[in-house]
């Protein structure tokens, strides 16, 4: 009775440090690689979606907490919706700047332009938190 109270007792701490493994392991599961750096990270993000217009590109650079890919389905049709309304609109933008850092999260600030052929612009400022789990992900963006 002992040894099978004994066996039955290992069992159940393997099963229960196993599903407690497998738990933390999934949740901290990245899907995409992220970048090696945070400003890198935004830098990509704007090029996948303002560019390259992919939106498996910027989910990959997005933190699974906060990937949305029908928000950023949305976001790269609009910009595709700007070639029918300004004459060939084109997006530019400074070198991200890192505004705070520390070893888990930084907070990353840019300028988007766009330019259009007659001569039209507009900007707007965005601010990035990014996270770093595997690499570094945009996690929000204001």
């Amino acid at each position: 009775m002992l040894i099978t109270s004994l066996v039955l007792g290992v069992v159940l701490l393997l099963c229960g440090g196993g599903g407690i493994s497998a738990f933390l392991v999934i949740n901290n599961l990245e899907t995409g690689t992220g970048a090696g750096e945070p400003v890198t990270a935004v830098d990509e993000f704007l090029q996948a979606i303002y560019t390259n217009r992919d939106v498996a590109a910027a989910a990959d650079l997005v933190c699974r907490e906060a990937r949305d890919e029908t928000a950023l389905i949305e976001k790269v049709e609009e910009i595709e919706g700007y070639s029918s309304t300004y004459r060939n609109p084109e997006f530019e933008w400074n070198v991200p700047t890192v505004d705070e850092q520390d070893d888990e999260r930084a907070v990353v600030s840019v300028t988007v332009r766009m330019v259009t052929e007659d001569e039209r612009s507009a900007e707007q400022d965005l601010t990035f938190v990014v996270v770093r789990k595997s690499g570094w992900f945009v996690c929000d963006v204001d």
